[in-house]
């Protein structure tokens, strides 16, 4: 069980938020969606999740607790567990909170993420490869976005920053046929010139961008070679339409004014609840059906394992218990130094 004071508070800086984004560009080109691209909220959800880890990592490092990197997995592929404690495997599962209300609220009470739901999807649970001894950790990032027309407007005209973006569907971003995006162009009828950076893989499946300034109503050649296409960037808020047509596709994207969605977010606070191991969770854990409401969603979208925030394990104890394991484990590699010498 964990009390309000077991909650760990670590300060939400813009620079996670542009580390996040930049890991969600990268994991666009390899990420998929039934739909045949991407929706906002899930970008924004990804960007949190990677904001958390590097929040995390520098908790550790400033708290002292020793940890290690069990090998990263390509920053193309969007699922990654990299940081092990004590020998553990820890896995780090996030929420966001977008919502003013409950954002406000958390301010004023944090306390009262208590009364979330820790939750992993049954599917993710039952993945080959998880050891009874595994960590998962639980997080919730409260964090304001500027999602419609007149939250972007307002946000742009108090200075915060932004991040505009429009994922390209699967036939351009995740092609059946591996080949050069030849002759390819961009166009925009925006009034004034436009910075635009696009992103996918290259020959080799190699992440790569490119950068344009795309002037008024001129066609302009992209140089760097692409075999997929998986985003499109804009500096600012298009005004008007913006094309992308090769001869290897189809159709050609005209990305309308509307069509843009803002990723950034003004992230407050993340809250570091506590930890159950895998097997702890398996036993105290009870299914919640899609469709139901918790304190971070208005209804989940998948069954799901449900532990009560409140009844985890407190983090503390368990970073002085890694704090101690390392301790003893340079104690007796020491020991053993002496002795063959």
């Amino acid at each position: 069980m964990i009390k309000p004071s077991d909650i760990l508070h670590l300060p939400y800086t813009p620079d996670l938020t542009e580390n996040g984004i930049a890991y969600a560009c990268r994991s666009l080109a390899s990420m998929s969606d039934r739909r045949g691209i991407l929706k906002a909220e899930r970008l924004r959800g990804i960007v949190a999740g990677m904001s958390v880890e590097l929040g995390f990592r520098r908790l550790l490092t400033s708290q002292e607790v020793p940890f290690h990197v069990l090998g990263n997995t390509p920053f193309t592929h969007p699922l990654r567990y990299d940081v092990s404690l004590g020998g553990h495997r820890c896995i780090l599962k996030s929420f966001l909170i977008t919502r003013p209300s409950q954002v406000d609220l958390i301010q004023r009470d944090p306390a009262i993420v208590l009364q979330a739901a820790a939750l992993i999807p049954i599917d993710k649970f039952a993945e080959e490869g998880h050891r009874p001894d595994d960590v998962y950790i639980f997080a919730l990032a409260a964090a304001k976005a500027a999602t419609s027309n007149g939250a972007v407007d307002s946000s742009l005209a108090a200075g915060q920053p932004s991040f505009f973006i429009h994922p390209l569907p699967n036939d351009w971003a995740r092609p059946t046929t591996w080949q050069p995006l030849e002759k390819l162009v961009l166009k925009s009828e925006c009034e004034a010139p436009i910075g635009i950076e696009i992103g996918g893989l290259d020959g080799g499946r190699e992440f790569v961008t490119d950068r344009l300034e795309l002037p008024s109503r001129t066609r302009i050649p992209v140089i760097q070679e692409f075999h997929s296409l998986a985003y499109v960037h804009a500096a600012r808020h298009p005004e008007a339409r913006i094309g992308l047509h090769s001869p290897t596709r189809e159709k050609v994207i005209i990305i309308q004014a509307h069509a843009w969605s803002n990723i950034w977010i003004n992230g407050s606070e993340i809250l570091l609840t506590g930890w159950l191991t895998h097997e702890e969770y398996r036993h105290r854990g009870t299914v919640l059906n899609a469709g139901m409401h918790t304190f971070q969603f208005d209804r989940t979208r998948v069954k799901n394992l449900l532990v009560p925030m409140g009844e985890l394990n407190p983090l503390g104890p368990l970073f002085e218990r890694v704090r101690r394991w390392e301790s003893e484990r340079r104690s007796t590699n020491l020991s053993h130094t002496k002795i063959d010498a």
